[in-house]
């Protein structure tokens, strides 16, 4: 019997001696997306936008050309506005 009070005198003595748990703050690195502000490309006036049925073959391929050269040129840009934004 004495054992036993013994036992239980250990085992509730056990209980008395808790420690509050601390807490800690731990940093977290998380991406966030933001926002991209990046300035409009306006279109530029396509050379070949006032082109005529009754124009020259050749007054035709030059606007063409031209206007190969101004998409070459657009497309440069866009691709610079997206590439700044990633």
């Amino acid at each position: 019997m004495r054992m036993m009070s013994v036992l239980c005198a250990l085992a509730l003595a056990g209980c008395g001696g808790r420690i509050e748990p601390q807490v800690q703050y731990v940093r977290v690195e998380v991406p966030v997306q933001v926002p991209c502000h990046a300035p409009e490309v306006p279109a530029p006036a396509w050379a070949a936008a006032d082109l005529l049925k009754t124009d020259s073959l050749e007054v035709k391929v030059r606007a063409l050309l031209a206007e190969r050269r101004q998409r070459l040129g657009y497309e440069k840009l866009l691709l610079a506005v997206v590439q700044s934004c990633q």
